[in-house]
């Protein structure tokens, strides 16, 4: 914020060494919109907002256009969504740096790539139902909600769930639906639905989250152990038939069940 800082400090300066105080109240409107130019063309700790923008296109074209994603609905949401409101600010910069990042609580934001990923294999389109275990920063709920979707996404810890809601809201990222619950449980009472993707991983696939996919509908969930190698599928249910295929190694943070004790 240096330049915005000396900007400000020039201002006043000027104000105040003017010697004729008509002279002062006759410059306070320019000094006023001068003022208000300088505040708006900067935002987010000091970045200008058209950086923002820049960014962004730099991670579409290099980190996912250059890396096969080629839905142009997917890469304009990729585009779109801020992704730097969703990391805490120390972590800014590197917002669309293509890596996962820390969002606290041990928990991270998915790098765009997998994100982009992800949403390119479900096939979004306006009116899909989507659920999303592991609502996380909010950021992968937000691109879901960019392309039309009703979102449902369940957040194991009430501190990031509600932050996530704020910020969603905040952003008018809607209609997204957020509770504090048991991932492993899937949403009952919304199911079912056109697809799930999964932000963390558990050691085995969840039943309960097969039977909330809608026949025609397509799950995509990281599978395997902490610490270990793990594989992202994706699960296909057709004409009451479950096929599941292996798309990748992956390593995500780990899909807890809060009803489970830990040994």
């Amino acid at each position: 914020m240096y330049i915005y800082n000396k900007i400000i400090q020039n201002m006043l300066n000027h104000s105040v060494s003017t010697p004729k105080p008509a002279m002062a109240l006759k410059n306070r409107p320019l000094l006023f919109i001068l003022l208000l130019v300088v505040i708006f063309s900067f935002s987010d700790n000091g970045m200008k907002a058209q950086n923002w923008v820049q960014l962004r296109e730099k991670m579409v074209n290099e980190q996912l256009r250059g890396r096969d994603i080629s839905s142009s609905n997917v890469l304009n949401a990729m585009r779109e969504v801020p992704r730097h409101h969703f990391v805490p600010i120390e972590y800014q910069k590197f917002a669309y740096d293509d890596r996962p990042l820390p969002i606290g609580f041990e928990q991270t934001i998915s790098q765009p790539y997998m994100v982009a990923f992800m949403t390119e294999q479900i096939e979004p389109k306006p009116g899909m139902k989507v659920l999303e275990i592991g609502t996380g920063s909010g950021y992968q709920a937000a691109v879901l909600a960019h392309l039309g979707c009703e979102v449902y996404t369940i957040e194991l810890l009430p501190e990031l769930a509600e932050r996530a809601d704020k910020l969603l809201k905040q952003l008018k990222y809607q209609p997204v639906n957020i509770k504090a619950g048991n991932g492993y449980e899937g949403w009952p009472e919304a199911a079912p639905f056109d697809a799930i993707i999964v932000t963390a991983a558990p050691e085995k696939m969840p039943p309960v989250l097969v039977e909330q996919l809608k026949d025609g509908g397509t799950m995509v969930i990281p599978v395997g152990p902490v610490n270990n190698l793990q594989y992202l599928k994706i699960v296909k249910k057709r004409d009451g038939k479950v096929t599941t295929d292996t798309l990748m190694p992956v390593r995500f943070v780990p899909m807890i069940d809060r009803d489970v004790q830990p040994n």
